[in-house]
Protein backbone atom coordinates (compact mmCIF):
# COMPACT_ATOMS: atom_id res chain seq x y z
CA UNK A 1 0.00 0.00 0.00
CA UNK A 2 1.08 3.34 -0.89
CA UNK A 3 1.46 6.46 1.58
CA UNK A 4 0.18 9.64 -0.04
CA UNK A 5 1.23 13.00 0.71
CA UNK A 6 -1.68 15.80 0.02
CA UNK A 7 -0.59 19.41 -1.01
CA UNK A 8 -2.74 22.30 -2.21
CA UNK A 9 -1.57 23.42 -5.26
CA UNK A 10 -2.47 26.70 -5.64
CA UNK A 11 -2.89 29.05 -2.80
CA UNK A 12 -4.82 27.20 -0.27
CA UNK A 13 -8.20 27.00 0.66
CA UNK A 14 -8.56 24.58 -2.33
CA UNK A 15 -10.87 22.22 -0.20
CA UNK A 16 -8.05 20.01 1.82
CA UNK A 17 -9.93 19.35 4.64
CA UNK A 18 -12.88 17.08 3.18
CA UNK A 19 -9.76 15.56 1.03
CA UNK A 20 -7.44 14.85 4.04
CA UNK A 21 -10.59 13.85 5.83
CA UNK A 22 -12.12 11.27 3.00
CA UNK A 23 -8.45 9.91 2.88
CA UNK A 24 -7.84 9.85 6.23
CA UNK A 25 -10.83 7.43 7.02
CA UNK A 26 -8.76 5.25 5.24
CA UNK A 27 -5.68 5.48 6.81
CA UNK A 28 -3.89 4.72 9.86
CA UNK A 29 -2.22 7.64 10.55
CA UNK A 30 -2.41 11.38 9.57
CA UNK A 31 0.61 14.10 10.28
CA UNK A 32 0.98 17.63 9.91
CA UNK A 33 4.30 18.60 8.29
CA UNK A 34 4.17 22.24 8.25
CA UNK A 35 2.96 25.45 9.07
CA UNK A 36 0.61 26.73 12.18
CA UNK A 37 -2.80 27.74 13.10
CA UNK A 38 -2.80 30.20 10.25
CA UNK A 39 -4.24 27.07 8.40
CA UNK A 40 -8.08 26.60 8.13
CA UNK A 41 -9.48 23.25 7.42
CA UNK A 42 -13.61 23.15 7.79
CA UNK A 43 -15.09 19.33 7.48
CA UNK A 44 -18.69 18.86 6.98
CA UNK A 45 -19.56 15.26 7.96
CA UNK A 46 -23.32 14.27 8.12
CA UNK A 47 -24.04 17.54 7.88
CA UNK A 48 -21.97 18.23 11.01
CA UNK A 49 -19.01 21.06 10.74
CA UNK A 50 -15.79 21.05 12.21
CA UNK A 51 -13.26 23.97 11.97
CA UNK A 52 -9.65 22.34 11.95
CA UNK A 53 -6.47 25.21 12.38
CA UNK A 54 -3.24 23.11 13.98
CA UNK A 55 -5.00 19.60 14.39
CA UNK A 56 -4.67 16.98 11.43
CA UNK A 57 -7.77 16.43 9.65
CA UNK A 58 -8.20 13.01 10.87
CA UNK A 59 -8.52 14.14 13.95
CA UNK A 60 -12.40 14.17 13.20
CA UNK A 61 -12.62 10.25 12.06
CA UNK A 62 -10.51 8.59 14.84
CA UNK A 63 -7.38 8.48 12.78
CA UNK A 64 -4.38 8.66 14.64
CA UNK A 65 -3.06 11.57 13.90
CA UNK A 66 0.49 13.42 14.37
CA UNK A 67 1.83 17.02 14.72
CA UNK A 68 5.06 16.43 13.12
CA UNK A 69 8.25 18.54 13.82
CA UNK A 70 7.69 21.29 10.94
CA UNK A 71 5.13 22.72 12.49
CA UNK A 72 5.27 25.53 14.81
CA UNK A 73 2.70 25.11 17.46
CA UNK A 74 0.39 27.93 19.87
CA UNK A 75 -0.06 25.61 22.73
CA UNK A 76 -2.51 27.75 23.69
CA UNK A 77 -4.58 27.75 20.18
CA UNK A 78 -3.61 23.89 20.47
CA UNK A 79 -5.96 23.98 23.60
CA UNK A 80 -8.75 26.00 22.57
CA UNK A 81 -9.19 23.68 19.73
CA UNK A 82 -8.97 20.41 21.50
CA UNK A 83 -11.56 21.56 24.18
CA UNK A 84 -13.78 22.83 21.02
CA UNK A 85 -14.02 19.67 19.12
CA UNK A 86 -14.03 18.13 22.53
CA UNK A 87 -17.33 19.91 23.38
CA UNK A 88 -18.53 18.83 19.54
CA UNK A 89 -18.06 14.94 20.37
CA UNK A 90 -14.87 14.44 19.05
CA UNK A 91 -12.72 11.78 21.99
CA UNK A 92 -9.32 13.28 21.96
CA UNK A 93 -6.13 11.99 23.95
CA UNK A 94 -2.66 11.10 23.92
CA UNK A 95 -3.97 7.47 22.31
CA UNK A 96 -5.20 9.42 19.17
CA UNK A 97 -3.00 12.51 19.34
CA UNK A 98 0.79 12.52 19.03
CA UNK A 99 2.64 16.10 19.45
CA UNK A 100 6.28 16.28 18.29
CA UNK A 101 8.36 17.16 21.17
CA UNK A 102 10.57 18.73 19.09
CA UNK A 103 8.26 21.24 17.88
CA UNK A 104 8.95 25.11 17.75
CA UNK A 105 6.96 26.96 20.00
CA UNK A 106 4.37 29.95 19.13
CA UNK A 107 4.56 32.54 21.93
CA UNK A 108 2.92 35.77 23.11
CA UNK A 109 6.28 37.59 22.04
CA UNK A 110 5.77 36.10 18.24
CA UNK A 111 2.17 37.35 17.82
CA UNK A 112 3.30 40.79 19.36
CA UNK A 113 5.84 41.22 16.72
CA UNK A 114 4.01 39.86 14.06
CA UNK A 115 1.66 42.35 14.54
CA UNK A 116 3.66 45.20 15.31
CA UNK A 117 5.34 44.15 11.85
CA UNK A 118 2.24 44.25 9.73
CA UNK A 119 0.59 47.84 10.98
CA UNK A 120 4.45 49.44 10.46
CA UNK A 121 4.52 47.88 7.30
CA UNK A 122 1.96 50.62 5.88
CA UNK A 123 1.55 49.71 2.18
CA UNK A 124 4.36 46.49 2.23
CA UNK A 125 1.80 44.27 4.36
CA UNK A 126 2.22 41.34 2.99
CA UNK A 127 -0.62 40.53 4.63
CA UNK A 128 0.31 37.85 7.64
CA UNK A 129 -2.88 36.40 9.49
CA UNK A 130 -1.01 37.79 12.93
CA UNK A 131 -0.79 34.56 14.33
CA UNK A 132 3.08 34.88 14.78
CA UNK A 133 3.65 32.04 12.62
CA UNK A 134 6.76 33.98 10.46
CA UNK A 135 8.33 35.05 14.37
CA UNK A 136 8.61 31.73 15.18
CA UNK A 137 10.03 30.21 12.32
CA UNK A 138 12.50 32.95 12.25
CA UNK A 139 13.50 32.25 15.86
CA UNK A 140 13.67 28.33 14.81
CA UNK A 141 16.51 29.32 12.11
CA UNK A 142 17.93 31.62 14.40
CA UNK A 143 18.48 29.07 16.76
CA UNK A 144 16.78 30.37 19.69
CA UNK A 145 13.72 29.13 19.74
CA UNK A 146 11.50 27.31 22.68
CA UNK A 147 10.28 23.55 21.76
CA UNK A 148 7.76 21.52 22.94
CA UNK A 149 10.52 19.65 24.59
CA UNK A 150 11.85 22.14 27.01
CA UNK A 151 8.90 22.44 28.62
CA UNK A 152 9.64 19.75 30.54
CA UNK A 153 12.77 21.94 31.81
CA UNK A 154 11.33 24.93 32.56
CA UNK A 155 13.86 25.27 35.36
CA UNK A 156 16.77 25.47 33.08
CA UNK A 157 15.20 27.91 30.63
CA UNK A 158 17.55 30.73 31.53
CA UNK A 159 20.57 30.54 28.54
CA UNK A 160 17.46 30.17 26.05
CA UNK A 161 15.47 32.85 27.33
CA UNK A 162 18.70 35.50 27.07
CA UNK A 163 19.21 34.34 23.46
CA UNK A 164 15.32 34.86 23.48
CA UNK A 165 14.92 38.13 24.18
CA UNK A 166 18.23 39.50 23.53
CA UNK A 167 16.62 39.60 19.97
CA UNK A 168 13.47 40.23 20.91
CA UNK A 169 13.85 43.33 22.91
CA UNK A 170 15.99 45.19 20.24
CA UNK A 171 12.97 44.48 17.87
CA UNK A 172 10.30 45.37 20.43
CA UNK A 173 12.59 48.66 21.49
CA UNK A 174 12.23 49.74 17.95
CA UNK A 175 8.59 49.64 17.67
CA UNK A 176 8.51 51.70 21.48
CA UNK A 177 7.47 48.61 23.48
CA UNK A 178 8.57 47.27 26.68
CA UNK A 179 11.18 44.40 27.04
CA UNK A 180 9.57 41.12 27.23
CA UNK A 181 8.45 39.93 30.26
CA UNK A 182 10.31 36.88 31.14
CA UNK A 183 8.36 36.36 34.55
CA UNK A 184 4.88 36.84 33.02
CA UNK A 185 6.36 34.13 30.26
CA UNK A 186 8.03 31.34 32.46
CA UNK A 187 4.19 31.36 33.87
CA UNK A 188 2.13 30.98 31.10
CA UNK A 189 4.59 28.20 29.97
CA UNK A 190 4.46 26.85 33.46
CA UNK A 191 0.40 26.76 33.20
CA UNK A 192 0.20 25.10 29.52
CA UNK A 193 3.05 22.77 29.90
CA UNK A 194 1.01 19.89 31.47
CA UNK A 195 -1.32 19.96 28.57
CA UNK A 196 0.97 19.83 26.07
CA UNK A 197 3.35 17.71 27.78
CA UNK A 198 -0.07 14.76 27.56
CA UNK A 199 0.85 14.29 24.03
CA UNK A 200 4.50 15.13 23.64
CA UNK A 201 6.64 12.15 21.84
CA UNK A 202 9.51 11.90 19.21
CA UNK A 203 7.17 11.36 16.78
CA UNK A 204 9.50 10.19 14.09
CA UNK A 205 9.70 7.24 16.72
CA UNK A 206 6.06 7.18 16.12
CA UNK A 207 5.70 7.01 12.69
CA UNK A 208 8.69 4.88 12.05
CA UNK A 209 6.86 1.94 14.29
CA UNK A 210 3.65 2.71 12.08
CA UNK A 211 5.75 1.94 8.55
CA UNK A 212 7.70 -0.90 9.83
CA UNK A 213 4.03 -2.10 10.58
CA UNK A 214 2.91 -1.26 6.68
CA UNK A 215 0.13 1.15 8.03
CA UNK A 216 -0.87 3.85 5.64
CA UNK A 217 -0.08 6.86 6.31
CA UNK A 218 -1.23 10.19 5.36
CA UNK A 219 0.56 13.46 4.95
CA UNK A 220 -0.94 16.30 5.34
CA UNK A 221 0.34 19.67 4.11
CA UNK A 222 -1.12 23.41 5.13
CA UNK A 223 -1.43 26.22 2.62
CA UNK A 224 -1.04 25.62 -1.05
CA UNK A 225 2.60 25.93 -3.09
CA UNK A 226 1.93 28.83 -4.01
CA UNK A 227 2.25 30.19 -0.83
CA UNK A 228 5.73 28.65 -0.55
CA UNK A 229 8.41 30.44 0.44
CA UNK A 230 10.96 29.44 -2.07
CA UNK A 231 8.52 28.25 -4.93
CA UNK A 232 5.68 31.04 -4.15
CA UNK A 233 4.78 34.52 -5.22
CA UNK A 234 7.50 36.02 -3.24
CA UNK A 235 7.52 37.71 -0.62
CA UNK A 236 3.41 36.89 -0.82
CA UNK A 237 3.99 33.89 0.70
CA UNK A 238 3.99 32.16 4.33
CA UNK A 239 6.92 31.52 6.44
CA UNK A 240 7.41 27.95 5.89
CA UNK A 241 7.77 25.15 2.68
CA UNK A 242 4.71 23.82 1.46
CA UNK A 243 5.83 22.14 -1.40
CA UNK A 244 5.65 18.23 -1.15
CA UNK A 245 9.45 17.51 -0.23
CA UNK A 246 8.57 19.23 2.86
CA UNK A 247 6.89 16.23 3.89
CA UNK A 248 9.87 13.89 4.70
CA UNK A 249 11.50 17.05 6.53
CA UNK A 250 8.51 18.37 8.34
CA UNK A 251 7.92 14.38 9.99
CA UNK A 252 10.82 12.63 10.92
CA UNK A 253 10.53 10.18 8.30
CA UNK A 254 12.84 10.30 4.63
CA UNK A 255 11.82 10.96 1.20
CA UNK A 256 11.22 7.52 -0.03
CA UNK A 257 7.98 7.44 2.62
CA UNK A 258 5.93 9.98 1.33
CA UNK A 259 4.30 7.86 -1.43
CA UNK A 260 1.62 9.37 -3.75
CA UNK A 261 1.39 12.97 -3.99
CA UNK A 262 -1.97 14.07 -4.20
CA UNK A 263 -2.32 17.95 -5.20
CA UNK A 264 -5.62 19.69 -3.75
CA UNK A 265 -6.94 22.13 -7.25
CA UNK A 266 -10.16 23.76 -6.94
CA UNK A 267 -11.84 24.16 -10.16
CA UNK A 268 -11.34 27.81 -10.19
CA UNK A 269 -8.58 30.06 -8.27
CA UNK A 270 -8.90 31.66 -5.07
CA UNK A 271 -6.37 33.70 -2.68
CA UNK A 272 -6.54 35.68 0.43
CA UNK A 273 -4.60 38.91 1.10
CA UNK A 274 -2.13 40.66 -1.03
CA UNK A 275 -0.43 39.71 -3.71
CA UNK A 276 -0.54 39.29 -7.20
CA UNK A 277 -3.19 36.95 -9.17
CA UNK A 278 -3.26 36.98 -12.76
CA UNK A 279 -6.88 35.38 -13.17
CA UNK A 280 -8.35 37.13 -10.66
CA UNK A 281 -12.42 38.79 -11.31
CA UNK A 282 -13.45 42.10 -10.12
CA UNK A 283 -17.20 41.66 -11.63
CA UNK A 284 -20.37 40.19 -10.82
CA UNK A 285 -18.52 36.81 -12.28
CA UNK A 286 -16.31 36.51 -9.62
CA UNK A 287 -18.60 38.24 -7.11
CA UNK A 288 -21.08 34.99 -7.62
CA UNK A 289 -18.56 32.45 -7.92
CA UNK A 290 -17.00 33.48 -4.29
CA UNK A 291 -20.87 33.56 -3.37
CA UNK A 292 -21.80 30.43 -4.18
CA UNK A 293 -18.37 28.88 -3.17
CA UNK A 294 -18.99 30.58 0.57
CA UNK A 295 -15.19 31.85 0.07
CA UNK A 296 -14.30 33.14 3.17
CA UNK A 297 -11.44 31.85 4.88
CA UNK A 298 -11.67 29.42 7.82
CA UNK A 299 -8.84 31.20 9.97
CA UNK A 300 -9.33 34.88 9.47
CA UNK A 301 -12.96 34.89 7.91
CA UNK A 302 -11.27 37.32 5.20
CA UNK A 303 -13.54 36.98 1.67
CA UNK A 304 -11.24 35.45 -0.84
CA UNK A 305 -10.42 37.14 -4.01
CA UNK A 306 -11.55 34.61 -6.65
CA UNK A 307 -10.53 34.16 -10.44
CA UNK A 308 -10.63 31.66 -13.27
CA UNK A 309 -8.32 28.19 -13.16
CA UNK A 310 -4.94 29.26 -13.75
CA UNK A 311 -3.43 25.94 -15.77
CA UNK A 312 -0.05 27.84 -15.76
CA UNK A 313 0.57 28.34 -12.38
CA UNK A 314 -1.22 24.85 -11.40
CA UNK A 315 0.94 22.94 -14.08
CA UNK A 316 4.03 24.68 -12.43
CA UNK A 317 3.20 23.61 -8.54
CA UNK A 318 2.62 20.27 -10.15
CA UNK A 319 5.93 19.90 -10.97
CA UNK A 320 7.63 21.35 -8.68
CA UNK A 321 5.39 18.99 -5.94
CA UNK A 322 6.01 16.13 -8.20
CA UNK A 323 2.67 15.94 -8.40
CA UNK A 324 1.19 12.04 -8.92
CA UNK A 325 -2.41 12.75 -9.55
CA UNK A 326 -4.88 16.03 -8.61
CA UNK A 327 -8.41 15.61 -6.44
CA UNK A 328 -10.00 18.30 -8.52
CA UNK A 329 -12.52 20.36 -5.55
CA UNK A 330 -16.19 22.49 -5.97
CA UNK A 331 -16.68 22.12 -9.37
CA UNK A 332 -20.60 22.25 -8.25
CA UNK A 333 -19.78 26.31 -7.58
CA UNK A 334 -18.83 26.47 -11.48
CA UNK A 335 -22.71 24.93 -12.12
CA UNK A 336 -25.15 27.29 -14.55
CA UNK A 337 -22.08 29.48 -15.97
CA UNK A 338 -22.88 29.91 -19.51
CA UNK A 339 -18.88 30.30 -20.13
CA UNK A 340 -15.98 29.10 -18.19
CA UNK A 341 -12.43 30.24 -19.01
CA UNK A 342 -8.99 28.63 -18.14
CA UNK A 343 -5.60 30.63 -18.32
CA UNK A 344 -3.41 28.54 -20.45
CA UNK A 345 -0.38 31.20 -20.66
CA UNK A 346 0.35 34.90 -20.14
CA UNK A 347 1.65 38.05 -21.89
CA UNK A 348 4.89 40.06 -20.56
CA UNK A 349 6.51 42.52 -22.33
CA UNK A 350 4.82 41.75 -25.81
CA UNK A 351 6.06 37.77 -25.13
CA UNK A 352 4.16 34.48 -24.31
CA UNK A 353 5.43 32.83 -20.82
CA UNK A 354 4.17 29.30 -20.00
CA UNK A 355 5.10 29.55 -16.75
CA UNK A 356 5.27 32.47 -13.88
CA UNK A 357 8.32 34.36 -12.84
CA UNK A 358 10.28 34.88 -10.02
CA UNK A 359 9.96 38.78 -9.92
CA UNK A 360 6.86 40.16 -8.06
CA UNK A 361 6.72 42.60 -10.60
CA UNK A 362 6.80 40.16 -13.24
CA UNK A 363 3.94 38.61 -11.97
CA UNK A 364 2.27 41.73 -11.15
CA UNK A 365 2.37 42.65 -14.54
CA UNK A 366 1.14 39.18 -16.67
CA UNK A 367 -1.84 39.48 -18.28
CA UNK A 368 -3.74 36.14 -18.77
CA UNK A 369 -4.47 34.25 -22.23
CA UNK A 370 -7.81 32.60 -21.52
CA UNK A 371 -9.60 29.70 -22.95
CA UNK A 372 -13.29 29.66 -23.30
CA UNK A 373 -15.64 26.97 -23.18
CA UNK A 374 -19.06 26.17 -22.81
CA UNK A 375 -20.41 25.80 -19.24
CA UNK A 376 -23.32 23.48 -17.89
CA UNK A 377 -26.70 24.13 -16.76
CA UNK A 378 -27.25 20.72 -14.82
CA UNK A 379 -25.92 20.28 -11.12
CA UNK A 380 -22.73 18.58 -10.72
CA UNK A 381 -23.94 19.20 -6.20
CA UNK A 382 -23.54 15.24 -4.99
CA UNK A 383 -22.37 13.27 -7.77
CA UNK A 384 -20.65 9.88 -7.13
CA UNK A 385 -19.73 8.94 -9.64
CA UNK A 386 -18.17 10.14 -13.24
CA UNK A 387 -21.24 9.04 -15.43
CA UNK A 388 -23.38 11.25 -13.28
CA UNK A 389 -21.58 14.50 -14.38
CA UNK A 390 -22.87 16.78 -16.92
CA UNK A 391 -20.73 16.20 -20.48
CA UNK A 392 -19.75 19.59 -20.67
CA UNK A 393 -18.16 19.36 -16.82
CA UNK A 394 -16.27 16.39 -18.00
CA UNK A 395 -15.31 18.30 -21.16
CA UNK A 396 -13.98 21.08 -18.93
CA UNK A 397 -12.31 18.49 -16.64
CA UNK A 398 -10.25 16.40 -19.05
CA UNK A 399 -8.87 19.81 -21.02
CA UNK A 400 -7.71 20.96 -17.06
CA UNK A 401 -5.75 17.61 -17.31
CA UNK A 402 -4.33 18.20 -20.30
CA UNK A 403 -3.35 21.46 -19.73
CA UNK A 404 -1.69 20.75 -16.19
CA UNK A 405 -0.20 17.80 -17.45
CA UNK A 406 -1.34 15.76 -14.72
CA UNK A 407 -4.35 13.20 -13.92
CA UNK A 408 -7.40 13.44 -12.20
CA UNK A 409 -7.68 10.92 -8.96
CA UNK A 410 -10.45 12.68 -7.49
CA UNK A 411 -13.33 14.85 -8.27
CA UNK A 412 -15.24 16.65 -4.96
CA UNK A 413 -18.88 17.46 -5.49
CA UNK A 414 -19.73 19.05 -2.26
CA UNK A 415 -18.58 19.62 0.67
CA UNK A 416 -19.57 16.51 2.01
CA UNK A 417 -16.87 13.73 2.61
CA UNK A 418 -19.18 10.85 1.15
CA UNK A 419 -19.71 13.11 -2.30
CA UNK A 420 -16.58 12.53 -3.79
CA UNK A 421 -15.67 10.40 -7.24
CA UNK A 422 -12.60 8.05 -7.26
CA UNK A 423 -10.87 7.53 -10.58
CA UNK A 424 -7.44 6.81 -8.88
CA UNK A 425 -7.01 5.67 -5.49
CA UNK A 426 -4.01 7.17 -3.77
CA UNK A 427 -3.52 4.45 -1.59
CA UNK A 428 -3.66 1.77 -3.99
CA UNK A 429 -0.79 3.29 -6.44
Amino acid sequence: MANVTVIGAQWGDEGKGKIVDWLASRADAVVRFQGGHNAGHTLVIDGNVFKLSLLPSGIVSGTMSMIGNGVVLDPWALRDEVTKLEGQGVRISDDNLAVADNCPLILPLHRDLDGLRETAAGTGKIGTTGRGIGPAYEDKVGRRAIRVCDLAHLDDLDSQLDRLCAHHDALRAGFDQPPVDREALLAELREIAPFVMRFAQPVWKRLKKVRKAGAKILFEGAQGVLLDVDHGTYPFVTSSNTVSGTAAAGSGLGPNATGFVLGIVKAYTTRVGSGPFPTELNDEIGQGIGERGHEFGTVTGRQRRVGWFDAVIVRQTCSISGVTGIAFTKIDVLDGLETVKICTGYRLNGNVLDYLPSHAGDQAAVEPIYEEMDGWSESTVGARSYADLPANAIKYIQRVQELIECPVSLVSTSPERDDTILMRDPFED
